[in-house]
């Protein structure tokens, strides 16, 4: 069967990062795949290049994959990047795809649910009551409130050890400007972004956060996005603390929520022990992939 490439114009763009694509078609001009290629580009990033990439699986085993993928390589290779990063579910036809074509396993993620009806709301409540000495809760919805910016803006530093094996990820560089546009990204897309804090009683600042992004409709999973506590205010038990508040805050709110998503590194045992810990159980094990350009 022949395939015919089309470059497709992208309109996904953003002060972060911006996307190409292309659509494979048969010769009937139904489509049998597709390309997004994210080139990130600001500072700390701008060497990286991330692949997603689909085939049909009626398509599969007839080059699709494989003049989809040239064509994403030559482009991130034109504009100077380093690596190339994609993923690939576990026992998926995915992971011999990128194996046999030079990609490297560099990271496994376990994703894990929380049935939100099952949440111990006693215990959860245990948790959140526990005294942190230092250190008290706060919370938002939506963007930053302005008063609290600058010092939100500093907590993201909390991310920059995140374990990512040995994966080319460079860093996430955040300012006032990065953390608005997340918010927005997702106040466009029609879902609610909230937000715990644990925050010094001395002065006041961030000393460590939590997001999870509901649908708009309040039903379905939510997601959780970044967890992190700056390295001077680890140890104090606040990154379970601040999850455990999140949780019951959406068990209150969104009562037709089923529940609560999140992805690990298999390195990263201080969170999977507080998920574990919190009910949150494996769903399925998906393999970073990276390829140097």
């Amino acid at each position: 069967m022949s395939v015919r490439m089309t470059a497709l114009i992208d309109p996904d763009a953003g002060p972060s990062s911006h996307r190409l694509a292309w659509l494979a078609s048969g010769a009937d001009g139904a489509p049998v795949g597709s390309a997004f290629l994210r080139l990130f580009t600001r500072p700390g990033q701008d060497h990286l290049a991330e692949l997603e990439l689909h085939v049909h699986p009626a398509e599969r085993r007839r080059h699709t994959g494989s003049l989809l993928l040239e064509a994403a390589v030559a482009a991130a290779r034109d504009d100077g990047r380093r690596s190339l990063i994609t993923q690939a579910q576990a026992d998926s036809p995915g992971e011999m795809f990128l194996a046999n074509r030079g990609f490297r396993r560099v990271l496994t993620l376990t994703f894990t649910r929380l049935p939100l009806a099952d949440a111990d709301i006693d215990a959860l409540t245990g948790i959140i009551e526990q005294p942190h000495p230092g250190y008290r809760l706060a919370s938002w919805d939506g963007t930053v409130p302005d008063e609290l910016a600058e010092t939100f803006v500093l907590s993201r530093r909390a991310m920059d050890d995140m374990p990512m094996g040995s994966t080319d990820f460079g860093t996430v560089v955040w300012d006032l400007e990065r953390v608005r546009e997340a918010a927005a990204v997702v106040e466009k897309r029609g879902d609610l972004l909230h937000t715990v804090v644990a925050r010094r009683e001395t002065d006041g600042a961030i000393a460590g956060f939590t997001e999870l992004v509901v649908p708009g409709d309040g039903r379905g999973d939510a997601q959780h996005y970044g967890t992190g506590v700056l390295p001077e205010h680890r140890g104090h038990g606040l990154g379970l603390w601040m999850k455990a508040a999140s949780i019951r805050q959406a068990r209150e709110r969104y009562p037709e929520l089923g529940g609560l998503l999140t992805d690990t590194a298999d390195n990263n045992p201080y969170m999977r022990r507080i998920n574990d810990s919190l009910g949150y159980a494996p769903t399925h094990t998906t393999y970073e992939y990276q390829l140097d350009l």
